[in-house]
């Protein structure tokens, strides 16, 4: 019996959506979707949107952090790992990119070149 040859194009569809996921385009947040999040999960303590009405008075409003935690993986760090008051809500990478994207919504301050991680940095060549 002989199989068609579909196999061979399904792994290269495979393998291009693979190499375009760990593309920066589609790795940046989609802040739509961390307004969601945030109004789901956040807005019980802080303030997460113009409209709404009351918060805790301990938790600082969502434009606050923007305007304190200017660097992007300070903040990512800090939903991975939150502090004891805030409760750890196990979000993914993608949720936590999301909400990042919308907490940046809140700073009009332009943004600096964000700076590479070790990995990414240029190694001396050898030779």
């Amino acid at each position: 019996m002989i199989l068609p040859r579909r196999r061979p194009a399904r792994l290269v569809v495979v393998l291009a959506a693979g190499f375009c996921w760990g593309s920066p385009a589609l790795a940046a947040g989609d802040a739509a979707h961390g307004a969601v999040i945030a109004k789901r999960w956040c807005a019980a303590c802080h303030v997460v949107s113009a409209d709404q009405q009351s918060a805790n008075a301990d938790a600082p409003p969502f434009a606050d952090i923007a305007q304190r935690r200017p660097d992007d993986k300070q903040l990512r760090n800090f939903l991975a790992d939150p502090h004891p008051k805030m409760p750890d809500m196990s979000l993914t990478r993608k949720e936590i990119e999301d909400i990042v994207a919308y907490i940046r919504r809140f700073d009009a301050r332009p943004r600096p070149p964000a700076e590479p991680d070790e990995k990414d940095k240029e190694q001396p060549k050898r030779g």
